[in-house]
This record gives structure tokens, C-alpha cells and sequence, in this order.
């Protein structure tokens, strides 16, 4: 036998010795638990005790009852502010798939060279503050700013428009900050697809339309229904954009929940909307992961 074949043979065993070894693939109980245990402690105290408080004071301030969240639903205006959130959340996640599909297609399919070029544009805006971001928007669309400027030099308008301040500012700027969140999960699953599909496809007579509507975009799917759920989490709970570049008209959740417990110090009703703004994100995050085993029931059937 030669030394390479008695080197791969040795190696395999080796491999194999390791691999079915109960001590190489976990740790004692002890060890295991002494290892989890200052995330624990960190998320107990950092994350877990604040939020169960918080959601606790929303029962029993200023005595134990449903007095805030009856205030809650008898108030038209909060339920107003609800259903705006819960709007321009969607209209943000529908906004961030139709500009950051085509981003993550082309990344997936350019060289390696102009991929990670393209890839580092995407992640540079993640390492950009996104109180800079707000404040960028602020100096584009205010009344003597970039947009403004342009208009009034080419003759388009005769006066300066309101762009600041308006719920399209909030959609346009939370947009430009979470459509990152949309291309990174759907370039991975479209990275995932193998090639072979789509030469077969194309083998088979199928035109360039018909291959990304019966190959690409199912085989998508799971990449296109993460970025959603993450962007349309992200933007329920986004403060710091709507809080910057919207108006009184615009107010959302969270700006609301905020003025709770720093203006009014209102914290048993600031609990009761972060409750039901909780609860109204888990059903949204039930209905997609129905939706996501519905499509891999029939992409299995298929």
C-alpha cells in the first residue's frame, strides 16, 4: 500500500473514531451549563426582567385591571396610530422585496470580483449609524434641501414642497435602512439554488421569464419570506426614523410608546401598547411561518 492511500486510511479512521466518540461531540452537563450561564443571566437581566415589568405594570398601574388597554381600544386615536404602523410596515417590507430582489439576484449571479463589490455596498450602510442616516434624509427632502433645490433650479415647481415630516418620508427613510434585511436572506436562498436547475430549464426550451417564474422565485421562497418577516418586525418596532423624520401625522407605535415613558411617564399604559404591539407581532410571525411550511408542503407535493 503507498504512503498517500495509508494516509487517507489512517485519517478516515481517525475521523470516524472522533465522530462517534460522546465526548468530542458535547460537553459534560456541567461544563455546558457554567458555559450558558452568563448569556442567561444577561438576558434575564438586560432583556427578559425589564420587558416582563414592563408588560406587568400594564395590569396592575395604577391597580390591578384592564384599565389601560380598555383606554387602549375605546380611544380611536391609538387604534388609528395601530393601524398606521401596522400599514407603513408593509408598505416598508413590500418596498424593501421589490428593490432588494433584484439586488440579491444580481449579486448571485455576477463574477466573485463584482459580487463582493456589489455585496459591500450592500453592508456598508450597516455600519453607518442610523441616526445618520435619519439626519441624511432630513438634510435631502427639508424645505431648502437637495430635492427641494433640484425642482425649484429646473423649473418643476415654483415653490418649495413639504417632503419632511410626512409618512412618506418615514416609509422612504425606513426603506433606505432595512432593505439591507431583505437582500442578505434572499441572496443566500438564491445562492443556494443549484445551477443544474436552471441550465435544465433552459435546456428544456424554457425562456428567461419562465425559469424565474417556475425555478428561481419558488426555489426563493424561503429567502424571500425571511427578509419579509425581518423587515416587517423591524419596522413595527422602529423608533429612531419616524421619530426623526416624521410629523404628528405619521406618529407610529413607537414613537408613541416612548412618549409614554418620557413624557407622560404614563408606564402602565406604555405597557399595555407595548403588549398589544407584541401580540401583533407573534401573530404576524405565526401567519408566515404557516405560510412558509404551506409552500414547502407544495414544493414537496411537486
Amino acid at each position: 500500500m503507498t504512503t498517500p492511500m495509508r494516509i487517507g486510511k489512517f485519517a478516515g479512521r481517525a475521523a470516524a473514531s472522533m465522530t462517534s466518540s460522546p465526548s468530542w461531540r458535547q460537553y459534560p452537563l456541567g461544563v455546558s451549563v457554567f458555559l450558558i450561564a452568563p448569556l442567561c443571566l444577561l438576558l434575564g437581566f438586560g432583556f427578559v426582567y425589564p420587558v416582563g415589568r414592563l408588560l406587568g405594570q400594564s395590569f396592575f398601574a395604577p391597580e390591578f385591571g384592564l384599565d389601560n388597554y380598555r383606554r387602549l381600544l375605546e380611544t380611536p386615536l391609538y387604534m388609528r396610530v395601530l393601524a398606521r404602523t401596522v400599514f407603513v410596515a408593509l408598505v416598508v417590507m413590500s418596498a424593501s422585496l421589490v428593490l432588494g430582489y433584484p439586488v440579491a439576484l444580481a449579486m448571485a449571479r455576477l463574477r466573485r470580483g463584482l459580487s463582493n463589490l456589489v455585496m459591500a455596498c450592500v453592508l456598508l450602510p450597516l455600519w453607518t449609524s442610523a441616526l445618520v442616516r435619519s439626519y441624511a434624509w432630513i438634510v435631502i427632502l427639508q424645505r431648502r434641501g437637495l430635492v427641494n433645490d433640484v425642482l425649484l433650479a429646473s423649473g418643476v415647481i415654483s415653490q418649495p414642497i413639504k417632503l419632511i415630516y410626512t409618512e412618506g418620508a418615514v416609509i422612504l427613510a425606513m426603506t433606505h435602512v432595512l432593505v439591507p434585511f431583505m437582500i442578505l436572506p434572499v441572496f443566500g436562498a438564491i445562492r443556494a439554488i443549484q445551477p443544474e436547475l436552471v441550465q435544465a430549464a433552459r435546456n428544456l426550451g424554457a425562456g428567461k421569464t419562465t425559469v424565474f417564474a417556475k425555478v428561481l422565485l419558488p426555489l426563493s421562497l424561503p429567502g424571500i419570506f425571511a427578509g419579509c418577516l425581518m423587515t416587517f418586525i423591524l419596522a413595527l418596532g422602529f423608533y429612531v426614523t419616524p421619530a426623526l423624520v416624521g410629523g404628528p401625522s405619521s406618529l407610529l407605535m413607537a414613537t408613541l410608546i416612548g412618549q409614554q415613558t418620557t413624557e407622560t411617564l404614563d408606564w402602565g399604559f406604555a405597557g399595555a401598547l407595548s403588549t398589544v404591539l407584541l401580540c401583533v407581532t407573534l401573530l404576524i410571525v405565526l401567519l408566515f411561518r404557516k405560510a412558509l411550511s404551506y409552500n414547502r408542503g407544495i414544493s414537496n407535493v411537486a
